[in-house]
């Protein structure tokens, strides 16, 4: 009898505990965020997750691939430049994320040669892949337009995108190099605390 007793009020217990974690909903998404569309990634280190994990912090984003010689650069470049533009603390409050678009060839070893070659710090930088089937969905979500050509690279958009933590869409750049556009500069400093 002692038996049944402790088995009801351990169901009894683990069913309280489930009604109370049920009353406390992580907060809902807003409707215009990046985030409202599922997107699995697979990053440098091979971790695959979907990009909601990313929330909590504003980002740069934007699309590349490694392969690349010319435009993606240089995309890399002007993020750097724009953490160059940040306090230490602003940086440290900013996230940036590359996504592939060339999945099949931006294996976790090519996303991973890239982040040593360009010397990123894996703490604030995200290279990432995501299905081939969801190149499409993220571009047109961030407003990127690309097309793979016969010889395997692509024409694209030169965009950085600043989202806040919720994956709004703040700012957008289409200024690449060293040297950034002041007044997205100015928006990344206010969206980090600036």
């Amino acid at each position: 009898m002692n038996t049944v007793l402790r088995c009801i009020a351990m169901a009894c217990l683990l069913a309280f505990t489930a009604l109370a974690n049920a009353a406390q909903p992580a907060s809902a998404l807003p409707g215009d965020s990046i985030y409202q569309l599922p997107l699995p990634l697979t990053d440098a280190s091979g971790q695959a997750r979907d990009w909601r994990s990313l929330r909590g912090k504003p980002r740069l984003v934007s699309m590349f691939y490694t392969s690349c010689q010319f435009i993606c650069p240089l995309i890399i470049e002007s993020g750097k430049a724009i953490e160059r533009q940040l306090t230490p603390a602003q940086q440290a409050h900013l996230g940036i994320v590359l996504i592939s678009m060339d999945p099949p060839r931006d294996t976790p070893a090519a996303l991973r040669k890239v982040m040593e070659q360009r010397k990123l710090d894996a703490a604030r930088w995200t290279l990432a892949a995501p299905r081939p089937d969801d190149v499409r969905a993220v571009a047109g979500v961030l407003d990127i337009r690309y097309r793979q050509l016969a010889d395997g690279n692509f024409n694209h958009s030169s965009v950085l995108i600043l989202v806040d933590a919720d994956g709004r869409i703040l700012a957008r750049s289409e200024k690449i190099g060293t040297k950034p556009d002041p007044d997205f500069v100015a928006a990344v400093r206010k969206a980090t605390g600036g």
